[in-house]
């Protein structure tokens, strides 16, 4: 037989009493709350018992509250850069423009100027760009270093509808551990906002333009695909560098992402928007970018292939290839300048990248396996 299960009629009806009790409490209001205190505490046409509609300002940290700032101040700079490629559908007869792929950039200028990575833009049929508001314009290529992964693009856009990223002007510091604030689209999304801090400096990442972009910034904010060529800020809304790569094994966002630094941005799209390339400088010789000779003979440093004539080179004595009667015979390779070790293109290129015309180098050459030290003067490269 089922057991039963009773309850002493006791506690029952104190239970009971309780609850009738709470229940009349609160249909009487016995316990409301003071008018005097709910015309403080509520504002006016709100429920007393309502949330507020938001937390107030003191309830955020004073990072928070910089956080918000910097993207009040900032967010309209960021853009959304698509390229665009005409499909043919052969069966319907028709041409079809169509997305194929996209990527962020930043607003420089009011002139119209854009900066994006050149990864973003290569290849490229045509090139549209999405401002905060929504509206797209389409964008013209104005010229793009591919080996320092920097473009610029150009629209028509009025320029009360263009918001410059603030960016500083000459040289200034950036230290390991301060907060940074990165703004792109990942995924499409657009005007996605994280943070993080510099975790390092002066990396070095293999670029695209086949020589390694120096001196990159390394970040723990999360950058994932689409953020390349958005704008990496400091807490004061200030350009520091663009987020460029990340390192990942899985195509996400891994806590290690890298960004080309503000100097380096500044100083190739001035040049950029002035002379549609990047000016260079040399010693007024040729070389093989490619290292075909190099690799060959297993050499380390740059074979000089010519001399130009009335160049630095040219007059200091710079021997190129010649022909031998066993067929072509080395002249100079350059295996150091300024102290620097030479031991490939890539070296050669970053070590004069950013040099100015007139300067003077010291440069060390191996000639027939012993070397030769001239001071010769830089050159621009036509």
């Amino acid at each position: 037989m089922a057991k039963r299960f009773s309850v002493p009629l006791v506690l029952l009806s104190a239970a009971l009493g309780a609850l009738v009790t709470l229940v009349f409490v609160n249909c009487r209001g016995e316990h409301r709350i003071p008018p005097d205190a709910q015309a403080k505490s509520t504002p006016p046409g709100a429920s007393p018992l309502a949330a507020p509609s938001q937390p107030p300002a003191s309830s955020r940290t004073a990072d928070e509250r910089n956080t918000i700032e910097v993207f009040a101040k900032t967010g309209a700079s960021c853009v959304f850069v698509t390229q665009r490629q005409v499909i043919v559908d052969y069966f319907a007869g028709r041409l079809h423009d169509v997305p194929a792929g996209s990527g962020s950039g930043f607003v420089w200028d009011r002139d119209g100027h854009v900066v994006t990575n050149f990864h973003v833009i290569a290849e490229a049929q045509t090139l549209t760009v999405t401002m905060h508001d929504q509206k797209t314009y389409q964008a013209s290529v104005v010229g793009a270093e591919p080996r320092k992964d920097i473009a610029v693009l150009h629209i028509d856009a009025p320029a009360e509808a263009l918001v410059p990223v603030p960016h500083y002007t000459g040289r200034f510091d950036v230290q390991v551990g301060e907060k940074v604030i990165a703004i792109g689209n990942p995924f499409g999304l657009d005007q996605t906002l994280t943070t993080g801090v510099v975790s390092a400096l002066g990396r070095q990442v293999e670029g695209i333009g086949g020589v390694t972009i120096r001196q990159m910034i390394q970040t723990d904010a999360a950058i994932n695909p689409g953020n390349s060529g958005g704008p990496l800020l400091d807490s004061s809304g200030h350009l520091i560098g663009m987020n460029t790569m990340i390192f990942s094994r899985s195509g996400a966002s891994a806590g290690i992402g890298f960004a080309v630094p503000a100097q380096t941005i500044s100083r190739v799209v001035s040049q950029l928007i002035k002379y549609g390339k990047v000016k260079q400088v040399g010693i007024g010789i040729e070389i093989d970018p490619s290292q075909r000779i190099e690799r060959r003979l297993g050499i380390q440093g740059v074979v000089v292939i010519d001399v130009l004539p009335n160049g630095p080179a040219a007059k200091a004595g710079v021997h190129g290839l010649s022909q031998g009667p066993s067929g072509l015979r080395l002249g100079d390779t350059i295996v150091a300048i300024d102290g620097k070790s030479i031991k490939d293109y890539d070296d050669l290129y970053n070590t004069l990248d950013g040099r100015r015309p007139g300067e003077t180098v010291k440069v060390v050459l191996l000639r027939d396996n012993r070397k030769v030290t001239l001071d010769l003067k830089l050159v621009p490269i036509q």
